[in-house]
Formats: structure tokens, sequence, C-alpha cells
């Protein structure tokens, strides 16, 4: 027999369903800290989910300018809507519009720097709870961490895109198909109407709900 210890089997990694799991729940819980931020502020859910957005260009997180159309795109919302959206938050102080200097048709969205501050009050205990269970973890595990939330964000936002582009496609050749049978219809009543006009010049006999041909 062996003079060593056994060793301590070590645990199994969570399966996809488990990871699936936990990461929902994950999401849950943000959602619902966001809808409870958006209730204390007076705004929709879609407000925050817009605001964040801005905030992550106004940092840098994400590159280029925050523009109506850009929060259109992401939020999948019309004009319209977007434009609501960015009154509701501006009249909270939250962000601020303004022109491009290049150019002046163009419109940018700015996180507004006083706001950062209610929202720092707000979801400072996020951040508290954050840096308490990270405290749990060791260098190499938060980097372990941090590169599978990478992945899965970029991976989840590029599904999201891959779909709303096959949607439009779809909703696109709708659209043409429709307008052909639109078309299509209105090229055989002209037919039939041309047909009309040829049968009672021709002394063809008419139908049963239409007139005879008057005979000269």
């Amino acid at each position: 027999m062996s003079d060593q210890e056994p060793t301590a089997e070590a645990p199994r990694p969570p399966d996809s369903r488990a990871f699936g799991n936990l990461l929902q729940g994950l999401a849950s819980e943000m959602n619902l800290l966001g809808h409870d931020f958006a209730a204390a502020q007076g705004l929709h859910a879609t407000d925050v989910q817009a605001l964040l957005a801005i905030m992550r260009g106004s940092t840098g997180v994400t590159p280029g300018p925050v523009t109506p159309s850009r929060l259109r795109e992401e939020l999948a919302l019309t004009s319209g809507a977007v434009t609501a959206v960015l009154d509701r938050l501006e009249r909270a102080g939250h962000i601020r519009r303004s022109r491009d200097a290049a150019d002046r048709r163009q419109v940018q969205v700015h996180y507004n720097p006083d706001a950062s501050r209610m929202a720092a009050a707000w979801f400072a205990p996020v951040a508290a709870c954050t840096d308490e269970v990270a405290a749990g973890f060791s260098p190499d595990e938060l980097r372990t961490v941090a590169r599978f939330l990478g992945r899965m964000t970029a991976g989840l936002e590029e599904l999201r895109r891959t779909r709303r582009e096959d949607a439009r496609d779809v909703h696109g050749a709708q659209g043409v198909h429709g307008a052909q049978g639109v078309r299509g219809a209105q090229g055989v009543q002209g037919v039939r109407e041309v047909q009309g006009v040829q049968d009672a010049r021709g002394g063809a006999q008419a139908g049963p709900d239409s007139e005879p041909p008057i005979r000269i």
C-alpha cells in the first residue's frame, strides 16, 4: 500500500446548462437593479438601457460617438421612441445633446457628469458587493472570469446583431413579395378590365352582374 494520502478529487466544472442558469440569474438581478433605479429616477426601463449605452460611449468602452441612430440600432427602437427616451433622460438631467462640429446635422449624445453622482450613489452597494465577492478569488481566477465574461458578452452581442440582420432580411423579402403580389393582383385586374371592354365591343355575352353592352 502507498504511504501517500489520497488526494481530494477536483470539483467538476459546471456544464453548459449550469453555466446558462448562472448567467441568467446574474442578468436577471442586474436587470432588476436597473428597473429599481429607473423607478427611483422616474424613468422607464428602456431609458436605463439607453443610459447605459450612452455611458459606455462616453467612457470610451465602445468606440465612436453616441448618436440617436446608434441608439436606435442598439436598442431596436423607432426614431420616435429614441427621441422620447432622450427627452426623458435630458429632462432628468442625465444627458445632454450637442451638434457635431464637423457636421451640424449630426446630433451627439453625452452623459452628464453631474448625473454620474446620482448613479454612483445608487450603484455604490453593487460595487461594494463586487469587491467583496472578488476578494474571495485569486488574481488568476479573476483573470479567467474576466476573460470568460468578456468572450460571452462579445459572443452574445454578435448573436444579437446577426439575428436582427436576419430578421430585417426576412421582413425586407416579405415586403418585396407583398409588393409583387399587389402589382400582380393589379395586373390581373387590369387584364380583366381590358378583356371586359373587348368583350363588350365584340358583342360577347356579359356576365350576370354586368349591364349588356350598348349597341350603336
